[in-house]
């Protein structure tokens, strides 16, 4: 967990979301006068309510977000989080929302913060758009409207971290949260696929076993050499574990489309193994 993350949180949010200085020409006095967003107010998918400014650092705190990022915020609205992602995580981000006017709101906000050279804001459907070359996806909508989207999510490059605010992705539970005093964040890791069956040849070519594996998610099952395997994956990263000859045997690598690179230890001994999907 983030160390001391409601003082790291709310000094940032002073920062990110109090006043602007006019060295970037708009402030967000200015913004504000041109077009203010009302809570509750109707929009195509979900009605608009502004993110608390504390929870959005937070929830890109947990994401790990870094300026390698490139983070879509899916329903923008006023653009708070693509905003801070710039500004705070030197992310590159990109906003979409339908509502015209929130748009260009967000965009004169994103000026008033000075990070316009590193986040846009497009009008467009969310279900529509292409944002397939996002490392991290932000959300804030409802559950119905997550569940709709999930199966592009899943599609995605494992690894791709997804992040929402008080709203889940029903059955896929999430692989971390956080509770505040103004509501839960959620982050699920989209899992490489790594189902079906699996032979697995030790490097040195002295072994091989074989795998079955079922994946729910991130979650794991099977069968190696007829005992029960449980396990796990974390973006492309897999691990699992079973019973061979009385001895716990623990398997850990990555998987590239059909092929896993990995650790095999059994016994305080490891030997480098790589397995091929059958």
């Amino acid at each position: 967990m983030i160390a001391q993350p409601r003082l790291l949180a709310s000094a940032a949010a002073l920062a990110l979301f109090g006043l602007t200085s006019l060295a970037h020409g708009k402030t967000r006095a200015d913004c504000e006068r041109e077009y203010t967003p009302q809570r509750a107010q109707e929009g195509k998918d979900v009605i608009w309510a502004p993110t608390p400014d504390a929870v959005v650092l937070r929830m890109l705190e947990m994401a790990k977000v870094t300026r390698a990022d490139k983070l879509y915020d899916l329903g923008a609205g006023d653009g708070k989080v693509a905003i801070a992602a710039g500004k705070h995580f030197a992310a590159t981000a990109v906003g979409v929302e339908y509502d015209p006017d929130l748009v260009k709101h967000a965009q004169c906000l994103a000026e008033a913060e000075g990070v316009q050279a590193r986040v846009t804001f497009v009008q467009g459907d969310i279900f529509e758009a292409d944002f397939r070359d996002a490392t991290v996806v932000a959300l804030y909508l409802t559950t119905t409207v997550n569940l709709r989207l999930r199966p592009t999510l899943l599609d995605m490059k494992p690894g791709t971290r997804v992040v929402t605010y008080s709203f889940t992705m029903g059955d896929w539970r999430w692989d971390h949260h956080i509770d505040t005093d103004e509501g839960s964040a959620y982050l699920w890791i989209v899992p490489a696929n790594a189902a079906g069956a699996w032979t697995f040849r030790s490097v040195s070519g002295e072994g091989s076993f074989a795998v079955a594996l079922e994946q729910t998610f991130q979650n794991l099952r099977g069968t190696a050499e007829a005992a029960p395997v449980t396990g796990k994956l974390s973006g492309d990263r897999i691990d699992f574990a079973f019973l061979q000859d009385g001895q716990q045997t623990h398997v850990g690598g990555t998987v590239d489309a059909d092929r896993i690179t990995a650790t095999v230890t059994r016994g305080g001994v490891s030997t480098e193994y790589a397995g091929t999907r059958d």
